[in-house]
């Protein structure tokens, strides 16, 4: 069974980090595509090591990625 998580990469210094806010695991690599296959296997790792009672804490909490308008200066 898969499922579909929401990944934020930026860049990091020389890098990238991507995070996967719902279940609060990150990782990073040299490129994008690095760094979400990278964050991938760690999710996949996280989901064959983690608890069940883990997993369902991480997964049941809300998480709202969305954007805010601000004035600069």
């Amino acid at each position: 069974m898969n499922r579909r998580l929401t990944a934020i990469v930026r860049r990091e210094g020389a890098g990238y980090v991507a995070l996967c806010p719902a279940v609060d695991v990150a990782s990073q690599g040299n490129t994008v595509a690095e760094a979400r296959d990278n964050l991938a296997e760690a999710l996949t790792l996280f989901f064959e090591t983690a608890g069940a009672e883990e997993v369902e804490r991480r997964l049941s909490g809300e998480v709202y990625v969305t954007q805010v308008e601000v004035p600069l200066g």
